[in-house]
């Protein structure tokens, strides 16, 4: 399973003393470009392809605060994807330094030809890395994006 070690820092507090929604949202964003990356897609690489991941929806469950310098782990799962890896669900849980999860992120997401603006299935080698990722016990087959209407 795919983890990120980090720290909950002056930034990501909100209004009440603990961790605002978006900084929830952004840390999962950068567990899965760590991920991408460690799997032979940093950044310059999506550049090249002119290929960008995409997010469609996202939902955060809470359960625990996170408050100012707690430290967290992030993991990475995926919870859906659809055969041609045009569609994907991730999902990220934070935990406490106490064992306890404090909140979860699901991203339903897919990629984005940048050139055309259209909804594109990944590279064999990009579906790989995705089909690497631990499943959830939910996992669910998902339609493809390639078949929706724009």
């Amino acid at each position: 399973m795919e983890r990120l070690n980090s720290v909950a820092g002056w930034g990501d507090m909100d209004f009440n003393s603990h961790m605002r929604n978006t900084a929830y949202l952004d840390k999962s964003a950068d567990v899965r470009l760590m991920f991408f990356s460690r799997h032979g897609f940093p950044i310059a690489e999506f550049a090249k392809l002119k290929l960008g991941p995409v997010v469609m929806k996202d939902e955060i469950t809470y359960f625990k605060e996170i408050k100012l310098l707690d430290k967290i782990e992030i993991s990475l799962t995926v919870a859906g994807l659809s055969a041609d890896g045009s569609r994907h669900l991730f999902r990220n849980e934070f935990y406490r330094v106490d064992g306890k999860c404090a909140a979860i992120v699901s991203s339903l997401g897919g990629w984005l030809d940048l050139t055309t603006r259209r909804f594109i299935v990944p590279p064999a080698r990009l579906l790989a890395a995705l089909t690497s990722l631990p499943k959830t016990d939910d996992f669910a087959v998902l339609p493809s994006n390639i078949d929706r209407d724009d």
